[in-house]
């Protein structure tokens, strides 16, 4: 599945059925639903998530990392080998990036299509809608990493003070919960935070980095692009807009998680220091983003089901989603703010969204083809200027 998962969580959900259910049975239909529902509303990569739930289900935390290894593993190695790829094709040649004019224009469209989905699915009541422009507002014109969870935070509670609009479910017992693997997510992240702060080493700061967003993204991989675009790009310059863009429409055609574009984005933040410095980047990055939402699936799936009781949890899921949403678009906004309005770039993106809207192209085939078409254009250019 991890080499042949293209499409994202819907094509995904289907493999799992197809696969773990129906053909290996190695749990029924209702647990998969059941998880699955889980991990969308816990932060972190919910196809990860699912995954290493399942391997849990079926032979415990052994099989449930070695699941998750096997889930992130191909996708990384691809995200970290284009990483490469990109910085060797900068330093030695000139406007090395120029194939990649259509896919970057691409990519947003991409974003604009997810932002669609998104609200569609998580956006249904008028306190949401407000949230969830307050909270693109507010990402318009702060750019700081710092206020997205100040802000979920925030949209959570809004909601869960309404509570008394959800049915009451009757709760046969309390809550039993073992703390083991909450402790070790919280121990984890101060560790790394603190070390970070006295050491400055860029390797431990890195993993710190993206063990926070890890922590924090609620719905999806589409949802931490203005996470990672404002702290890496906007707030830190380990990589250019153009580099982003990039490697977020590679990432768009790659199999397994879509959270892989962060083994990207470490492997350019650590180029400084060799080709060694951009691989050890790209591995602390995917280990920084997918453990923690392992460590919280693993702590919430053993008290989940009387937990969802309790009305102001189901609450403050609404606000929470809402704010997501928001990010979403402002993302849309702050990854085209950088490029040129002009007439090329706006095609690319609407033409992008008008295939994925209408059409059933695959993922894949409409990444290679804006490659294709941006070799083609750059050799026209070249010709011209020869």
């Amino acid at each position: 599945m991890s080499v042949t998962a293209f499409g994202g969580p819907q094509a995904f959900l289907a493999m799992v059925l197809d696969i773990m259910v129906r053909k290996r049975r190695y749990i029924t239909e209702e647990e998969l639903w059941e998880l699955n529902a889980l991990c969308q509303v816990l932060p972190g990569p919910t196809s990860t998530q699912t995954i290493s739930a399942i391997g849990y289900r079926v032979g415990g935390p052994n099989l449930a990392y070695l699941s998750l290894l096997v889930w992130i593993l191909p996708a990384t190695i691809i995200m970290t080998s284009a990483a490469v790829l990109v910085d060797f094709l900068q330093t030695q040649t000139k406007g090395a990036l120029d194939f990649a004019k259509f896919i970057q224009p691409m990519a947003i469209g991409f974003i604009i299509y997810a932002a669609q989905k998104t609200i569609g699915k998580m956006v249904k009541t008028t306190e949401a809608m407000i949230l969830m422009l307050l909270s693109a507002f507010v990402a318009f014109f702060y750019n700081s990493p710092f206020i997205f969870p100040i802000m979920l935070v925030a949209g959570g509670i809004s909601t869960s003070l309404k509570f008394n609009k959800h049915p009451k479910i009757e709760e046969k017992s309390g809550i039993k919960i073992q703390w083991a693997n909450f402790l070790l997510w919280g121990g984890v992240l101060i560790s790394a935070a603190t070390l970070g702060h006295f050491t400055q080493l860029l390797p431990i700061r890195l993993f710190e980095n993206f063990y926070r967003n890890g922590s924090l993204i609620f719905g999806g991989g589409q949802v931490l692009v203005p996470y990672l675009y404002t702290e890496f790009v906007e707030f830190k310059g380990y990589l250019s807009s153009e580099e982003f863009l990039t490697g977020y429409a590679i990432s768009q055609g790659v199999p397994g998680p879509t959270f892989s574009i962060s083994s990207y984005i470490g492997a350019l933040s650590m180029r400084e220091m060799g080709l060694g410095g951009a691989i050890t980047g790209g591995l602390i990055a995917a280990a920084g983003i997918f453990l923690p939402g392992t460590f919280l699936i693993f702590f919430v799936i053993r008290f989940w089901d009387e937990l969802k009781k309790y009305r102001p949890v189901r609450a403050a899921l609404e606000g929470i989603n809402a704010v997501s949403c928001g990010m979403l678009i402002a993302a849309a906004y702050l990854l085209f703010e950088p490029m040129p309005a002009n007439t090329f770039n706006i095609l690319a993106i609407i033409g992008t969204y008008l295939l994925l809207q209408f059409t059933k192209i695959p993922s894949p085939f409409i990444i290679i083809g804006g490659i294709v078409v941006g070799l083609g254009y750059q050799l026209v250019v070249n010709n011209l200027i020869g």
